[in-house]
């Protein structure tokens, strides 16, 4: 199959802008300054990205592998949002010391937590490498390709880390089009310095996610610390607070609708040239089957969450993260439909097979798009169950990883020095998921998953232990069948009981292992999925690859006046637009702002999602609101702009016309949850915290006057 292979160069030369709609790269954003100056931006393309000089994009960081954080002081302080810090805060909390609960203000750099694990990385340089990547030669297959490329893209990144200075990775972009080396520097000595209590940073919780209007201090502040030398070093008491390269001013001027805004980050995962096939089997198979596994869990994990204050502090962080994507997935499907995003794809496709056969190129694509697609959509719903209801267990999940010392306990002449790794790898697998573990939440979970599994599933793609264990033994699908058989397997594997698992680590016996229910059962599933599903799973994503690939070449040649962005994958963007208000719908108009009323309006006593500490309601009914008040005496809470952003933007920093910190990104809006996949520019908002309310909480909630006085904070 011929290749369209292009430079980035030629991609991003010429063409419109869209300005709300882009997560463009930062080391081509002077292909976009002059559009975005016209926009209201006062400051030059050097100035966001630089590779040799101070720059915006040397105060942004990836926090923690999966949000965003920017650096809001001289001294390495670091703002992002309470749920991206919310699993760091848990680690750090007790029952006696609950932060995550009471909330938390660092009145010194001596009181600050370290907060292990967490790290932080930053940008130090983007560069186009596609031309050396992509071998100019045909390959048969994209398995022989990536073969070739695999030791040219091994050598780039080593040369590239310094001598491991430096982390670099080589990401593809345009669905294997171009390839960009990525360099970046990580900081593993991260402390925090403050939060907000839970019922503020959560304020609206499950039924205020993904909403607008929206009162939530969605923020939290940690610190980078560095070696004496200002390079990365691992925890030391005698490390000092790290000095950025730049950090962002932070404004108390505020926002007016129309106003320019900017947001820079790590957006995660877009899917944008995805094709109507693909949205087929999303619509009707793995969203709705991801929705109903999520929203059992959900429940088992709350009804005990309410029931026991320790449970509800070690489960919080794992529950949060399970509730934002089930309510991202009823909103994706929901709008994908109702903005008939499929029939705008078949549009787009219909045009491209056209465009392609006056260009003697493959017109064909589609049928082969739909014929990959219809061999897969059968199992697609098994693949969700594999990794949501399986996996979603802790106990089939150690269980997995323990049946693989099955084949080493087999050998005639055991290897030890294999099996005592093995054994340790197990070990410390344990140790990091009994964290988490709630003997009666996760007997109910595997309960609850393993019936699922059978009642949704095509019987001819379940494994084969319900037909040779559960049935036999404990009643052929009959009330109380999966509650027995959990009972059975939590009762009697080693991999549930602490002493058990101790000895059987210390004298591993291939008797036990493969006598063990919980090992029997995962095996059976692991075994089913390999056998069965994987091969239909890999068939379909090698297939889709490549003809994603073709696909996406011939939108860049066929758009080539254009400017194209790529799909987000987790490396630095930068998307521009305004503060925006919207009509969502006939007669309902949403302002772009919400005030301290408005919270207060939604306060209920006692409830899970909108209670309020009395010390806040205290402090916020006495309105002294200072210099942070807007034109009306009233606090800014939350705003909007039409920023596009998605996962992984949580933390980035909305930026002004004069580089100047306004608010923090935090969520988008229900109206607009088909955006990973199709932008609606009628709709599409970014819900961000203002930076005023932000200034509020710390000097006048948390009384941290130490936090305020190291930032530099503009009016």
């Amino acid at each position: 199959m011929k290749k369209i292979l292009l430079s980035l160069i030629a991609i991003c030369t010429l063409g419109v802008v869209r300005a709300d709609e882009g997560m463009w790269l930062p080391f081509l954003i002077g292909k976009n300054i002059q559009e975005m100056q016209s926009k209201g931006f006062k400051l030059s393309a050097e100035d966001v990205y630089s590779a040799n000089h101070s720059s915006l994009k040397d105060a942004i960081v990836q926090f923690g592998g999966g949000c965003t954080g920017e650096l809001i002081s001289p001294n390495g302080l670091l703002i992002t949002n309470h749920h991206c810090g919310y699993g760091n805060i848990q680690d750090v909390s007790t029952v006696k010391d609950n932060y995550l609960k009471n909330g938390f203000w660092a009145k010194s750099y001596k009181e600050e937590i370290p907060a292990p694990g967490l790290t932080v990385k930053f940008l130090v340089s983007m560069e186009d490498v596609t031309q050396f990547v992509i071998p100019r030669k045909e390959f048969a297959t994209l398995e022989e390709k990536e073969k070739a490329m695999k030791p040219i893209i091994e050598k780039i990144e080593k040369e590239a880390t310094d001598g491991g200075k430096y982390t670099a990775q080589i990401r593809s972009f345009f669905n294997g089009n171009q390839y960009i080396l990525c360099v970046y520097q990580i900081y593993t000595d991260i402390r925090l310095v403050a939060t907000p209590p839970e019922a503020l940073g959560k304020f609206g919780g499950d039924t205020d996610n993904w909403m607008w209007p929206r009162h939530t201090a969605d923020f939290s502040m940690f610190r980078v610390y560095a070696g004496k030398d200002n390079q990365p070093a691992p925890y030391n008491p005698e490390n000092v607070p790290y000095k950025p390269k730049h950090f962002l001013p932070v404004s108390v001027k505020g926002v007016k609708n129309a106003d320019y805004t900017m947001v820079m980050g790590y957006p995660g995962r877009t899917n944008r040239y995805a094709t109507s096939y693909e949205l087929d089997v999303a619509i009707n198979e793995t969203n709705p089957a991801i929705v109903s596994l999520r929203d059992k869990k959900l429940s088992i994990m709350r009804k005990y969450m309410n029931q026991d204050e320790a449970v509800e502090l070690q489960l919080s962080s794992k529950y949060a993260q399970i509730a934002n994507y089930w309510k991202y997935f009823i909103g994706q499907t929901e709008q994908l439909k109702k903005q008939k995003v499929i029939a705008l794809k078949q549009a787009e496709e219909k045009a491209y097979i056209q465009w392609a056969g006056s260009q003697n190129m493959n017109t064909n694509l589609m049928n082969q798009f739909a014929k990959a697609n219809s061999d897969y959509k059968p199992y697609s719903k098994s693949v969700v169950y594999y990794s949501e209801a399986f996996y979603g267990s802790i106990v089939a999940r150690l269980g997995a990883l323990a049946a693989q010392l099955e084949a080493t306990l087999s050998e005639k002449n055991v290897d030890n020095t294999k099996l005592a790794q093995q054994i340790e790898k197990l070990k410390q697998y344990r140790k990091m998921l009994m964290e988490e573990f709630n003997y009666n939440v996760e007997k109910e979970i595997f309960t609850a998953m393993t019936q699922m599994t059978f009642d949704d599933l095509p019987k001819d793609q379940l494994p084969d232990v319900y037909n040779n264990v559960i049935f036999p033994g404990f009643g052929k699908n009959s009330e109380g069948t999966y509650q027995k058989y959990a009972d059975y397997v939590f009762k009697n594997s080693f991999l549930v009981d602490e002493l058990k698992f101790e000895n059987f680590c210390n004298h591993p016996t291939l008797r036990e292992l493969q006598g063990d229910p919980a090992v029997i059962y995962s095996s059976s599933f692991v075994k089913n999925f390999e056998s069965k599903i994987q091969p239909k799973y890999v068939a379909y994503n090698n297939a889709k690859t490549e003809l994603a690939n073709e696909y996406t070449a011939g939108l860049l040649k066929k758009n080539k006046t254009n400017l194209m962005y790529p799909d987000a994958n987790s490396t630095m963007r930068i998307t521009y637009g305004s503060v925006k208000s919207y009509q969502p719908q006939d007669a309902v108009y949403f302002d772009y702002k919400t005030n301290m009323d408005g919270l207060l309006a939604k306060y209920i006593p006692g409830d899970l999602e909108f209670d309020l500490p009395q010390d806040f309601l205290k402090l916020a009914n006495a309105r002294d609101f200072g210099k942070y008040a807007d034109a009306d005496g009233n606090l800014p809470i939350n705003f909007i702009s039409n920023n596009d952003i998605t996962g992984g933007n949580s933390g980035s920093p909305v930026i002004n016309a004069n580089g100047e910190l306004v608010g923090l990104a935090f969520d988008g809006n229900w109206e607009a949850m088909s955006g990973d996949i199709a932008f609606d520019k009628k709709f599409k908002r970014t819900i961000c915290v203002d930076s005023r309310f932000v200034l509020w909480l710390i000097e006048k909630y948390g009384k941290a006057d130490n936090l305020i006085k190291e930032m530099d904070i503009r009016k």
